[in-house]
């Protein structure tokens, strides 16, 4: 008797708890989401993408995630960094968001990177691949749901040098710090195998003429690798092929310089341009044929590098809530989940972050074509679980200088 009472005592205390977890869930007011994005200037486009990514996430489970609503508040930071940091500021003391999905830029990460931590607020990336903040100044408020600016051409630099074949490659490129890690991963890997950087040049984010770096170009080089990010990849490609480049000198590129987000914009001047990223519209599963079905729906153009950023980002934030039971007002359980949060429905594959919070994703090597009318970027070969660290140990890796415009040092550049 005393066996069956305790059983029925404890079951009703088994309901009443899964009752009131489930009632504070629905009763809980809205999670507070800060988004900092970018709404002009240089990088516009890609702030854009970014937006329409992450409000369809919200629109396909009706502004609920975890059984509590989600509120959401939008800062543009201009593509300024004291600006990112007066909206981080913003979002946090005045609309007293939980977490933020952003900013856009890696130098708008780093300007915000001290304020994070202060101020103890989860932070998922969804664009930004400032390498140091995954790597040698690790933030425990903040993770990845992208690479950092090097891992996608870790691979390229290799494939260009052992399949391709390239032995002197040129290089023009942002000058901003994704630009300089960016570029500095492919020098790196390409050296390694053989191939030499034999010219850098590096152009302001808000250049207006590219005529003055591609009259620069050496004309005896065996490619070209070009690194831009938002719309510079358009007038450069366009400019390149203008003075009649094209055709003579291959392409390589990185992700963001023929994203998709912008090749609706390009013509024939991108045919053939050999790139690399974690992301192509062409990758062949169920969850990305629908995300891409649903952008296209939706905003009538594939998804992209930014795309699928904001939309991974916020995957991994739905997987962290769930894992809390909704409960995000407790911030050190919700960062430990975000840090341990696993996505099986990424429209990349499964994601999951090593254990300084940056995913291990694969990356494909992607050429320029024209399908259905509509280029797109085709996968020639895919490098699975590619991880920040390339094929290097973590203690060797994060023992050398942070990537940067002049790490590592250019020793085979020729005037």
């Amino acid at each position: 008797m005393q066996t069956r009472r305790t059983n029925i005592v404890a079951t009703l205390a088994a309901l009443a708890l899964g009752w009131s977890t489930h009632a504070w869930a629905a009763d809980a007011e809205p999670i507070r989401l800060g988004f900092l994005t970018i709404r002009s200037g240089a990088l516009a486009a890609g702030g854009k993408q970014m937006e329409d990514a992450l409000r369809l996430f919200l629109k396909e489970r009706n502004n609920t995630i975890g059984g509590r609503k989600v509120e959401l508040f939008v800062g543009d930071t201009a593509g300024q960094p004291a600006i990112t940091k007066t909206k981080a500021q913003e979002l946090v003391e005045k609309n007293k968001v939980q977490v933020i999905i952003g900013p856009l830029a890696a130098f708008e990460a780093l300007a915000i990177d001290d304020y994070i931590r202060s101020t103890e607020t989860p932070t998922i990336s969804p664009s930004a691949g400032a390498e140091d903040l995954t790597q040698r100044k690790l933030n425990p408020w903040f993770v990845r749901a992208v690479g950092t600016s090097a891992q996608p051409n870790h691979p390229l630099g290799e494939y260009a040098a052992k399949t391709l074949k390239y032995k002197r490659i040129a290089i023009v490129a942002d000058d901003f710090a994704f630009g300089h890690e960016t570029v500095a991963g492919f020098q790196r890997t390409f050296e390694e195998n053989g191939g030499k950087v034999v010219q850098k040049l590096f152009s302001p984010l808000n250049v207006a003429d590219y005529g003055n770096y591609i009259g620069q170009v050496k004309p005896d080089v065996d490619a070209v690798f070009a690194a831009f990010a938002g719309g510079n990849g358009i007038k450069f490609l366009k400019q390149y092929n203008e003075y009649g480049l094209k055709g003579k000198i291959p392409l390589l590129a990185s992700m963001t310089t023929v994203d998709e987000g912008i090749l609706k914009s390009m013509g024939d001047e991108a045919l053939g341009v050999v790139s690399s990223g974690w992301y192509t519209a062409a990758i062949d599963n169920a969850a990305n044929r629908k995300f891409v079905a649903d952008i296209n729906r939706d905003f009538k153009q594939d998804p992209g590098y930014y795309s699928i950023g904001a939309y991974g980002a916020a995957l991994m934030l739905e997987e962290a809530v769930k894992a809390v039971k909704g409960k995000v007002e407790d911030k050190a359980a919700f960062m430990a989940a975000l840090r341990n949060v696993q996505v099986a429905g990424d429209p990349r594959g499964a994601i999951a972050l090593d254990a300084l919070g940056n995913p291990v994703m694969d990356v494909y090597v992607r050429k320029v074509e024209r399908k259905d009318g509509r280029l797109v970027n085709g996968v020639v070969k895919v490098y699975p679980g590619v991880s920040q660290f390339w094929t290097y140990g973590r203690k060797e890796f994060l023992a050398s200088p942070v990537y940067s415009r002049d790490y590592p040092p250019a020793t085979h550049l020729e005037k």
